[in-house]
């Protein structure tokens, strides 16, 4: 995984970086890199990770697996070791497919397997399904063009989310990083003259210091708010719908002085981060995409209300047996 899970490209320069299965010449996406490769590979049916900024529905992504996202302070992080654990550290589960996926989150939470089939027989299909559809400046064209097929095979009644909201989405994704980015200080500042640790880690935690002095406290006090605002879309939609990656997942670097700078690529396009300010539960699942890209899939993230795990798995299901049959 990635070192002090703190950067989202998955590298690891000390003990080896995991291979991504669908093709080796891409990142496997981090942090949980190992648990999303591992799935991916057939070497775990079900494998865990931790997401403070998107690292396990990144690796998800770029590996072509499903990961859920669990809603902030359902599953005991008791014994992980911390980045921001006060706002924003869940565990979840990830697995090759939706099935599997549920497997996991019942190894998590008993019980869930009885709210996952509840959540199937209260929505058997996608036509009573309500999908906020957030469209964000940026995202290569075939990549939106793959997550509105899925949902229109799906039969999701899809609902246009306006300007507004995703002008509060991209200033909850700066609010959300920096937040991240200061958790990474506070956690781990002992570690900044460790000789094991290497320089690209040093170099994320000592920027997380000026987070810390600069913007952690304005983003705390706006976190609220930023609650208030997604609560209020669902009071509208079940689910919101849009591109886990803006582009397809980046190449491995040449040389490790590139890492640092394919990491802050990463931040860019990955859309998770304002899931992690709210506390939502959130799925990264594939689905087909164009011959363009470099691997065959991309993938869709849809975001619940808070404890909304099983709905969004249900969702996932009919939307994993849609796009089977195209």
């Amino acid at each position: 995984m990635t070192e002090f899970a703190v950067a989202p490209s998955g590298m690891n320069e000390y003990f080896g970086t995991p291979r991504n299965p669908l093709r080796r010449i891409l990142i496997p996406g981090g942090s949980s890199s190992g648990s999303a490769v591992a799935v991916a590979n057939g070497e775990a049916d079900v494998a865990f990770g931790t997401d403070t900024a998107g690292s396990i529905r990144v690796p998800a992504a770029c590996c072509g697996i499903v990961g859920l996202k669990t809603t902030f302070g359902l599953i005991s992080i008791k014994g992980i070791h911390p980045v921001e654990p006060q706002h924003l550290d869940t565990v979840g589960p990830m697995g090759k497919d939706i099935a599997h996926t549920v497997e996991g989150m019942d190894l998590l939470q008993e019980g869930f397997s009885a709210q996952y089939a509840a959540a199937r027989a209260a929505k058997p299909s996608g036509r009573n399904i309500r999908v906020g559809r957030l469209k964000l400046q940026g995202t290569d064209p075939e990549i939106d063009a793959a997550i509105d097929q899925a949902l229109a095979a799906t039969g999701f009644q899809i609902v246009q989310l306006d300007d507004q909201f995703r002008q509060k989405w991209d200033e909850a994704k700066a609010d959300g990083t920096n937040l991240a980015a200061a958790g990474a200080w506070i956690s781990n500042q002992g570690f900044q003259l460790a000789p094991a640790v290497s320089a690209r880690t040093k170099a994320i935690i000592s920027l997380g210091q000026i987070n810390y002095t600069t913007t952690y406290r304005g983003a705390v006090a706006r976190q609220r708010a930023w609650q208030r605002t997604l609560g209020s879309v669902f009071e509208k939609v079940d689910l919101i719908a849009l591109p886990t990656l803006q582009k397809a997942p980046p190449g491995l670097p040449l040389f490790n002085l590139r890492i640092g700078i394919l990491d802050a690529q990463l931040l860019q396009i990955q859309n998770t981060v304002p899931v992690n300010f709210a506390g939502n539960p959130a799925l990264a699942m594939p689905i087909p995409s164009s011959h363009r890209f470099r691997v065959p899939v991309t993938s869709l993230q849809l975001v619940g209300p808070r404890l909304a795990e099983a709905q969004l798995l249900n969702a996932g299901r009919l939307v994993e047996e849609a796009v089977k049959k195209q």
